[in-house]
């Protein structure tokens, strides 16, 4: 028995084996980061390791609002941009796939009949005697009949095929987090408008309350001018303070209206489809725990996208490095071949092709080189580009947990001034009444007490809205048991992959 064919056979299946472990290209390192150990404006944050794969649950439920929940459940439902961007990630989702069937092979057949002639047309032809005489010749007409099963097969040695695989599942991550992030910005405008709405009412109903006290001063001021105790000046700073109120009470209906269209938008419905009634509580100011540990800010969804597409970048080098290289396929034929019909399947008319293609390009005018540059350059972009979605995320966090600070103290001062400058209205109409003081004093401090009352509901506002953009900033809301428990995150990271 010849065991040569039989050996040669197993060297190079041995040798392919080999060959196809490896892989060209660089294999992914997350890229260095000088982040801070710490934040700067708040004491017990500490690093963590990435973890966007935590669950986010319904933040907005932090608020303690019931119309906020459901306006939020329907923009998870309905909103375009969200349902745009979900198909977005299906695209993603198919081209993984797509790229994982280039290691299988590829198996094709066809069938055909070709007609095909040859000869035919005018000739001229000569007798012996020198006379010429025309004819035409007979045209050979042939029919051919084709039925063929083809199979081709890439031999995945330098990892080419891998490497491609790598980057799109990479890029599917990526656009994974990319709807996450969108999902979170949605999320994150919603609730801000509605937040703001609810303070617009707030400040509608303190306006109205006003437009009721200065009605009552009015009246009580022209009683008195009828009465010749006051002069007619009393009687018109009156009225002007009333209609100046009144025009501001006016003024927030359209402020209003257009956060209501915006939510309807939102949740993905015509601005004539949806009216949110008024209310006479405010939503909740969440409190932040002051220990919350920084890798609530790792999870940050548009981070997670930048550093997956320097993932994909880098396995992008591999491929372009694998264009150096022979490309080695196998192909196989088979089928049958025949010129009649009749006899068209059938033993004498088959046909089969087998055997291994290699394919190098030999010069290219340098397209290789200029490819392999690009993908580096491109490498060296998205891991700039992470970086700085690194360094925006925490001065994000620090903005916010400042401002959130800032404004605490603040609105505790300014409560302390709304209290003083109710206590001054009160006692300055007491001594208008006793005809102390006259009218000017009293429309001084109406406006100082109302301008106070507005500037509180502006900073119950504004922390509401930072609120948001903080639990944003972070990458949505927080479960402590969670962010406390190891196993959690790395149960979570398991679920992803």
């Amino acid at each position: 028995m010849n065991r040569a064919p039989f050996a040669r056979t197993l060297v190079s299946l041995l040798l392919v084996g080999v060959l196809g472990g490896c892989a060209l290209g660089p294999d992914y390192q997350r890229p260095e980061l000088a982040a801070p150990t710490q934040f700067k404006q708040v004491e017990g944050w500490k690093a963590a390791a990435p973890a966007d794969a935590l669950e986010r649950g319904n933040w907005w439920a932090l608020y303690g609002d019931t119309e906020l929940n459901a306006l939020a459940e329907r923009l998870q439902v309905s909103n375009q941009n969200l349902a745009a961007a979900e198909a977005q990630y299906r695209q993603a989702r198919a081209l993984v796939r797509s790229a994982r069937a280039s290691f299988y092979p590829t198996l094709s057949g066809s069938a055909g009949v070709t007609r095909a002639g040859q000869g035919g047309g005018d000739s001229t032809l000569r007798t012996s005697d020198g006379v010429a005489v025309s004819g035409s010749s007979a045209s050979r007409i042939s029919k051919s009949y084709d039925l063929s099963l083809n199979a081709a097969w890439e031999l995945d040695i330098w990892g080419k095929l891998r490497r491609g695989l790598e980057a799109s599942r990479a890029e599917f991550d990526a656009s994974a987090a990319d709807l996450a992030a969108a999902r979170l910005s949605l999320q994150s405008e919603l609730v801000q408008n509605y937040l703001q709405l609810r303070v617009l009412d707030e400040q509608k109903r303190l306006l109205d309350a006003t437009v009721a006290a200065y009605q009552r001063s009015l009246r009580l001021t022209e009683n008195q001018y009828k009465a010749g105790i006051v002069p007619k000046s009393d009687v018109t700073q009156a009225t002007t303070q009333l209609k100046s109120t009144q025009a501001q009470a006016i003024d927030l209906q359209w402020q209003r209206a257009q956060l209501e269209h915006a939510i309807a938008v939102l949740v993905g419905v015509s601005p004539a489809e949806l009216s949110i009634a008024p209310r006479e509580s405010l939503p909740t100011l969440p409190a932040v725990p002051v220990a919350l540990p920084s890798q609530l800010l790792e999870r940050r969804p548009d981070v997670a996208a930048a550093e997956r597409r320097v993932m994909a970048a880098n396995a992008q080098i591999g491929v372009a490095e694998a264009a150096w290289f022979p490309d080695l396929s196998i192909s196989a034929t088979g089928g049958y071949r025949g010129s009649s019909f009749a006899d068209w399947i059938e033993v004498p008319n088959r046909f089969w092709s087998l055997g291994p293609q290699l394919a190098l390009t030999l010069f290219d005018g340098g397209a290789r080189r200029a490819e392999l540059e690009r993908s580096e350059a491109a490498y060296d972009q998205t891991v700039a580009q992470y970086r700085q979605a690194v360094l925006d995320s925490f001065r994000e966090v620090e903005d916010y947990l400042v401002q959130l600070r800032v404004l605490e103290q603040e609105s505790g001062v300014q409560q302390e001034a709304l209290d003083a400058a109710r206590e001054s209205l009160r006692l300055i109409e007491n001594q208008y009444r006793a005809g102390t003081v006259d009218y000017n004093s009293v429309v001084t401090v109406q406006a100082t007490a109302l301008s106070n009352e507005r500037t509180n509901l502006t900073l119950l506002g504004s922390r509401l809205t930072a609120s948001v953009q903080l639990i944003a900033a972070l990458g949505g809301g927080w479960q402590l048991e969670q962010l406390h428990d190891p196993a959690a995150i790395t149960t979570g990271e398991k679920e992803t992959r």
